[in-house]
């Protein structure tokens, strides 16, 4: 369990920082009277694919957006890879790669043209560019589309779309939003492989899904958010010993640890009628 302090804008000394990809000490995020995000704090070290779980509601798309700078902490501090995100905005997003659940693309411009957007964005090397961008189309099928105008490709093709741009820049932490919605078994395999392929370079993935099997089958370490404030932080052994469930799965883990007791009394209705 992660224990919470008062000296929420101290700064952090740089070994506590140092050897990690994302650091995150006593975020805190309010809209109005509502905390969205409670003083949450943790780590994510290089190399790992951790897994940022929670019902809806439970303030993982605001902690998320926060990571990659889209909304500003009330209180807190965020570091991604050694650099402070409110001091060092540019630096760091240079080195985040953000996939988020529902991409807003533009659709006037084709496929290799938003590559290439995005690319100019990242100062991404002409020759990287030229051989990611040929490896990420030819992987998820499409080659045959790219310079057709977006409008015209399916939910699936854009969301292939914008995990090849992220993949492409080589960016050491990727942010994901709920990455397999919208793919076919076949992409949802290769993007799999990819997030342990990236990890395996050194770089991290931080990711949120509303999958426990995906979680369960990917990530290193899991942190379970509720109710804007972190439950849980720990392999799966650690949450199976939290919630007192030894050599349970996931998904009872989850459901016991963010207290869906009720699940059990709707299942039973349910199979009454």
């Amino acid at each position: 369990m992660v224990k919470r302090t008062n000296t929420i804008n101290k700064t952090l000394s740089a070994a506590q920082v140092t050897g990690h990809i994302l650091v995150i000490d006593n975020l805190t995020k309010k809209f109005g009277r509502f905390t969205a995000v409670d003083n949450i704090s943790l780590k994510v070290q290089r190399g790992e694919i951790f897994g940022f779980l929670g019902p809806n509601g439970a303030g993982k798309t605001t902690t998320i957006k926060m990571i990659a700078g889209l909304l500003k902490p009330d209180n807190g501090q965020i570091f991604i890879n050694d650099h402070n995100l409110a001091q060092e905005p540019r630096q760091c997003k240079q080195e985040t790669g953000y996939i988020p659940d529902r991409p807003y693309l533009f659709e006037k411009l084709t496929g290799f043209e938003f590559l290439q957007f995005i690319a100019s964005l990242y100062d991404l090397e002409p020759e990287a560019f030229a051989r990611n961008t040929n490896h990420y189309l030819k992987l998820f099928d499409l080659e045959n589309w790219q310079h057709h105008l977006i409008e015209s490709y399916s939910h699936g093709m854009r969301q292939k779309l914008i995990i090849s741009s992220i993949f492409m820049l080589e960016p050491p932490l990727i942010v994901v939003d709920e990455p397999m919605v919208g793919l076919d078994p076949k992409s949802a395999r290769i993007v799999k492989e990819l997030f342990r392929r990236h990890a395996a370079t050194g770089a991290s993935i931080f990711l949120s899904t509303h999958s426990l099997e995906i979680a369960e089958e990917l990530c290193d370490r899991i942190g379970i958010i509720l109710n804007g404030g972190l439950r849980v932080l720990g392999n799966l052994q650690d949450l199976q010993r939290e919630a007192r469930l030894e050599h349970s799965d996931l998904e009872e883990i989850f459901l016991e640890l963010t207290g869906a007791y009720e699940l059990q009394d709707v299942i039973a209705a349910l199979r009454s009628e």
